[in-house]
């Protein structure tokens, strides 16, 4: 079942349920998987990895977004970001612990022999490839570079 039909089913058991925070954070997705479909190039159909790069994308707005009201005092505005991080997520596949992506990256390193923050790109390049829709390039990016040093 592809994502825009999941997405189409959560909304109209959102409404049912009056569910105004679920169903913000799914028309969100709807809105944006509408707007990958109607881009230059694009086809009628999401691949799975467009899929996961948009809810992640979304979750890392919702995040960036709460952190902003936090810092700002406004628990108010941060609380329903969250709500929807929430919502979003379960769309995601499982995320991998930072134990589990640090156990990853460090096999990469190891068995390519990298050494310095020279080799950081490549590094970055191969875990982000490998750990696609599994973790977020934030903490790739803080685990390799701890690795790395």
């Amino acid at each position: 079942m592809s994502l825009e039909t999941n997405i189409m089913d959560e909304m109209k058991n959102a409404m049912r349920a009056k569910d105004t925070i679920a169903l913000e954070a799914l028309r969100a997705i709807k809105s944006g998987i509408i707007l990958a479909k109607t881009e230059a190039g694009a086809s009628d159909v999401l691949a799975a990895d467009d899929e996961i790069k948009l809810l992640q994308r979304l979750v890392k707005q919702r995040k960036d977004s709460a952190t902003i009201y936090t810092e700002q005092g406004r628990a108010d505005l941060a609380e329903p970001e969250l709500a929807q991080v929430a919502v979003i997520e379960k769309f995601l596949p499982a995320q991998l612990s930072e134990a589990e992506v640090e156990t990853i990256v460090a096999k990469i390193i190891a068995d390519n022999g990298f050494s310095g923050m020279a080799a950081m790109g490549q590094v970055m390049g191969m875990a982000s490839k490998e750990l696609a829709g599994k973790t977020d390039g934030k903490t790739i990016s803080t685990i390799v570079k701890k690795l790395l040093v």
